[in-house]
């Protein structure tokens, strides 16, 4: 999957600009950004939804504009623009994709239950909370382990126990070879799951690489902070904690960087409130 020196522009106002990355086989990629930082618009153009003005775009060896049926079958995409049959149950949406894609109902029956879903598999769709049409609509991405997934936030308002599922699920599609392209808001999801991660602000890459080579970048090594237990804290250079080793300590940590006060620190803005 690549893409190289992409623009896209909707009346005049540039959604994305200039932007390359390439994601080999078997990676999980994490594309980070505020709502409005061109992540769809991204998606869209590696789907072979919207056509780009400019760059190249391609997947499965092709030109993204040039994909057919055929291959579309070897994608697999969660986003909250695909429907659902809102009057067939959870299990009767399902079992339509995986009768179409020759999928056994056992794998079916195991997704629904790695999910949470299984107890409520009568359901139907029309009645389901946000995260139960969530959980739905990720299952109806992978259920034909595709080549190439994309998911849109696939843990968004999901707990945390449910979140965990959903990321021992992702790599055990990576280690089927599966190519993952995941957008997200959880700066720790991405540091957890991601083989590399790009921060987008206003429709640029404005940091790229392996989570903790990022955050390694912006660390500063050579300071602690020392938490005493009376409830004060300090930063010293890390060769004087040696002088703090009599007193009262709680703990000693690294001065190491989040991606999200990476961000912070690139814009000036906070992540959660573009």
């Amino acid at each position: 999957m690549r893409f190289k020196n992409v623009t896209k522009s909707f009346s005049g106002r540039i959604a994305i600009h200039h932007i390359s990355f390439a994601i080999p086989k078997g990676q999980i990629f994490g594309f980070l950004g505020p709502s409005g930082s061109g992540k769809t618009t991204t998606i869209n153009i590696l789907t072979g939804q919207l056509a780009q003005d400019s760059g190249e775009a391609t997947i499965l060896g092709k030109d993204t504009r040039e994909l057919t049926a055929d291959d579309l079958l070897n994608i697999g995409i969660m986003s909250d623009t695909i429907g659902v049959y809102e009057r067939l149950s959870i299990y009767q949406n399902l079992l339509f994709f995986a009768k179409f894609h020759g999928i056994s109902t056992d794998y079916l029956d195991h997704l629904l239950k790695a999910l949470d879903l299984f107890d409520d598999k009568d359901k139907k769709a029309l009645d389901l909370s946000t995260g139960m049409k969530q959980r739905l609509l990720l299952i109806q991405a992978v259920l034909h382990t595709p080549k190439l997934l994309f998911l849109d936030e696939p843990t968004s308002g999901m707990d945390p126990t449910l979140s965990q599922e959903v990321h021992r699920l992702l790599v055990s599609l990576k280690e089927k070879g599966v190519t993952i392209f995941l957008t997200t808001h959880d700066m720790q999801e991405a540091t957890e799951l991601c083989d590399e991660i790009a921060l987008l602000y206003k429709g640029k890459i404005i940091e790229q690489g392996a989570p903790q080579d990022v955050i390694d970048k912006y660390s500063d090594k050579d300071k602690v902070v020392i938490r005493f237990q009376n409830g004060k804290s300090i930063t010293v250079p890390k060769e004087e904690t040696v002088n703090y080793l009599e007193q009262h300590i709680l703990s000693i940590h690294t001065m190491e960087a989040s991606l999200f006060s990476i961000f912070i620190s690139l814009t000036g803005e906070n992540f959660e409130h573009d």
